[in-house]
């Protein structure tokens, strides 16, 4: 017998544990790709601003993917021991994708590695190569698990007899309708929250006062990073929610707090759903607008929460804010980048300059700094209507969360223990982190470069020297290797 309050006790570990899990897995993806691009940078120029952005970003790199690959242990621990009976019957439906997933993410380990401490052993270009395949594993580790979500969410190519699995196609993740806008949402959005961060540091750092090359050219990265992203997202997110509509039509009516089945479906924007009228108060209803975006027609039908029964449906209260949220909050995302799209074109033609030029007043750097926690928190919105608007399924229309929850006694103390060891790993990623930044390069770039693009000037990463800012910073002196100072 399984007790109501041991299900909600492993749905909220699990909830917590991805929602810490998924804020560090979003750095393993986005975060090499830029590495990648500031390495090649200063592998290009010789500027010792690209060189200090890229021995920053790798040395926080490297603490957040050991606190990530704690917490992704954690993680896979409690699918054994929280949902036995789901891994049981569908763990060789999901065995390939959490195969590769492995192979991936020691690949990822291995590299990093050499990448760490190969920046005084290995020539430059060798060194900027152990990054790509940490971009790449770093990718595909965490888009494999999302093919297994996307399986949970629409479950395919697997034959039951009894409720017994007799027969599972080992490709069936991969080939899930809703794996591709999944997987591509997810990869956007760790875009996003990467560059988010990244524009968020340095946008605060030169609301302080820091308005350097190092601090330029650092929120340039991060704010074009996630203002490229965000309209892309809107395309992405479409194409998942028709493939909602398709494959899970209680989750869309959760996500659009949609009560009564039929033509001319209104859109709701905001409003708090009632679960016992059916009704959204406070929101803002636009007739018919949710069967045009859905069937291109005011005729066309969209199901219901009433074709459910009332055991049956997702929570459409949460769902909804929820959804409200992501969309909300990528809303505002999109209108900053169109707004600074504008700004940087008018300030490049004012100035006469080349290209265009992005802004940097008091509000649009507020604004950037607002972009890492909007990206972050419209991610774990995000989330919840994936899993929250699954409920009460967790393999949707085969077999129940109810069903597949341990029976053991002692979730909640596993619970606590969760929290405590979190706790302790958050405390010390802000620790280690806050070290860092306050023995960062800002105020050890040489005059000249900290001077901005205006007396930079192009060097050949071969034979001219270049000082780390990050070594100078604290009283080392560069080490010299061929003919590079490292």
């Amino acid at each position: 017998m399984v007790l109501a309050g041991s299900v909600d006790l492993a749905r909220g570990q699990t909830a917590f544990s991805l929602a810490f899990h998924i804020c560090f897995a979003v750095f393993g993806v986005g975060l090499p790709w830029l590495l990648l691009y500031t390495e090649h940078r200063w592998l290009r120029t010789g500027d010792a601003v690209w060189y200090a952005l890229t021995r920053t970003w790798s040395r926080a790199f490297a603490v957040l993917f050991a606190v990530g690959a704690v917490s992704g242990t954690v993680l896979s621990f409690e699918f054994g021991l929280l949902w036995p009976a789901f891994m049981a019957r569908y763990g060789g439906a999901l065995g390939l994708s959490f195969t590769l997933e492995g192979f991936a993410f020691f690949t990822e380990a291995v590299f990093i590695g050499l990448y760490l401490y190969g920046w005084n052993r290995l020539s430059p270009r060798a060194h900027w190569w152990t990054m790509v395949p940490i971009a790449v594993a770093g990718t595909l580790s965490t888009l494999f698990i999302i093919t297994a979500n996307a399986w949970m969410n629409v479950p395919r190519g697997v034959r039951e007899v009894d409720g017994r699995v007799v027969s599972a196609e080992p490709l069936a993740p991969f080939t899930t309708p809703s794996a591709p806008p999944q997987v591509i949402h997810m990869l956007l959005a760790a875009l996003m929250c990467t560059g988010g961060a990244v524009a968020g540091v340095y946008a605060v750092g030169m609301l302080r006062g820091r308005r350097d090359a190092y601090h330029r050219r650092g929120l340039r990265v991060g704010l074009i990073t996630v203002l490229v992203c965000a309209p892309l997202q809107l395309v992405v997110g479409d194409w998942a929610a028709r493939v909602v509509e398709t494959q899970q039509p209680a989750k869309l009516a959760a996500m659009e707090a949609l009560y009564r089945s039929g033509a001319h479906a209104p859109l709701t924007l905001g409003g708090v759903y009632d679960g016992v009228t059916g009704k959204v108060r406070y929101g803002i209803e636009i007739p018919d607008a949710l069967s045009i975006m859905t069937g291109w027609s005011r005729e066309h039908v969209v199901a219901g929460l009433d074709a459910l029964p009332p055991a049956g449906r997702p929570n459409a209260l949460v769902v909804h804010l929820a959804f409200d949220t992501m969309v909300g909050l990528g809303t505002a995302i999109i209108a900053l980048s169109v707004a600074v799209a504008v700004a940087a074109v008018a300030l490049g033609r004012r100035r006469h300059a080349r290209r265009p030029v992005l802004p940097l007043g008091r509000g649009w750097l507020l604004a950037a700094a607002a972009t890492g926690p909007a990206s972050v928190i419209a991610m774990l919105a995000g989330w919840e209507v994936t899993e929250g608007g699954r409920q009460p399924w967790i393999v949707y229309g085969r077999m129940r969360v109810s069903d597949a929850v341990t029976a053991s006694p002692g979730v909640g103390w596993a619970f606590a223990g969760t929290l405590v060891l979190y706790l302790g790993l958050s405390t010390a990623l802000v620790l280690i982190l806050r070290r860092m930044a306050t023995g960062g390069p800002a105020g050890g770039i040489p005059p000249e470069v900290a001077a901005g693009p205006a007396t930079e000037r192009v060097a050949d990463p071969v034979t001219d020297p270049v000082t780390d800012p990050v070594e100078t910073a604290r009283g080392r002196p560069p080490v010299r290797r061929n003919g590079v100072a490292r």
